[in-house]
């Protein structure tokens, strides 16, 4: 697996996704409030990073290898901060359109620190635009994933979706065009909404959006086999992931059966936020480097296995998920 990581710093990954900035408003709980049965915080300090559809170019680029972000913006503070972030972090963020008419999503989270390990979170206060994309925007958007591919040499498109309107029918068909073409490898964590994605080399999901889909529970080990056996064959794809929680992750390949990978880390659990970003991201990224469908998802099992020990969206090193694999490897 060592020599697959060494791959990724040659990878390019084109990122498509509804993109957010995640901020943090944090302090520490001092006493009640007299005006409701709810504590006062003391503020003590705000920490802002990019979240949703961002957060897979993320842990690309934490990995070594180049990440071009394409998603819609506002032109307000927020999405300056957001284009910042991820320039900071080494990703490639030209791919992100600004709509004037909207204001960057950004979902702050009310934070409380006291004597646990971690913080703990209060309450969550999204602010988003439900309206449609105009048809401006998305010739924008396209353009801008056309024109990221070609000057990246781009190995591979991730689609990040959110389900906050970013990704259409038509931008999914302008991938995969641009796929068609040079041989791209297209991935798509779906939040559920598989259809779009027919025919893509991976894509993944969590158990529970995998159940509404087929239109039954998934209790054990074989309720999941027969759904990816389902679902690879329904859909037309080379590789599924159903990520399971506790219960580590499932990979189906289309006639060629499942893989059960338990959870290499089940108790130092402490936030899942993200989690499923990172899993996709290092899945793509060793695809897109000649790794087989296996060794991606025992990588990407490795890496979301990292990320839950920490509070907030994380991102996994090179140096950490070599750390993993020689821990799993004696």
């Amino acid at each position: 697996m060592q020599n697959k990581i060494d791959l990724f710093a040659r990878q390019s990954v084109v990122v498509v996704g509804d993109v957010f900035l995640d901020e943090y408003l944090i302090g520490r709980a001092e006493r009640l409030s007299r005006e409701a049965p709810i504590p006062v915080l003391e503020y003590d300090r705000r920490r802002q990073v990019p979240g949703g559809g961002a957060n897979p170019a993320m842990n690309i680029a934490a990995l070594g290898a180049k990440a071009i972000q394409i998603g819609v913006i506002g032109d307000d503070p927020e999405g300056a901060a957001l284009r910042a972030l991820l320039t900071a972090a080494g990703v490639d963020a030209a791919g992100l359109i600004v709509d004037p008419s909207r204001p960057t999503a950004l979902k702050t989270r009310i934070v409380a620190e006291g004597e646990l390990r971690f913080p703990q979170q209060m309450a969550r206060v999204d602010r988003q635009s439900r309206e449609p994309l105009s048809e401006s925007i998305r010739a924008q958007l396209a353009a801008a994933l056309k024109r990221s591919v070609e000057a990246a040499g781009a190995k591979a498109i991730l689609f990040s979706d959110y389900r906050a309107g970013l990704i259409d029918e038509p931008l999914v068909a302008v991938a995969r065009a641009l796929a068609q073409g040079r041989g791209l490898l297209l991935a798509a964590d779906t939040q559920g909404d598989l259809e779009k994605y027919r025919g893509f080399a991976l894509v993944k999901c969590n158990r529970a959006e995998a159940e509404a889909y087929v239109g039954k529970p998934l209790v054990n080990d074989a309720d999941v086999a027969l759904a990816l056996a389902e679902l690879t064959a329904r859909l037309d794809l080379e590789a599924m992931l159903i990520t399971r929680g506790a219960r580590g992750l499932s990979l189906g390949l289309q006639n060629k059966g499942v893989v059960h990978l338990p959870a290499t880390n089940a108790s130092q659990v402490y936030d899942v936020t993200g989690a499923g970003d990172t899993v996709i991201a290092v899945a793509t990224l060793a695809l897109a480097g000649g790794a087989d469908p296996l060794t991606a998802a025992t990588l990407a099992n490795y890496a979301g296995g990292i990320v839950v020990r920490r509070w907030g969206n994380a991102v996994v090193t090179r140096e950490e998920l070599e750390e993993e694999i020689r821990k799993h490897s004696t």
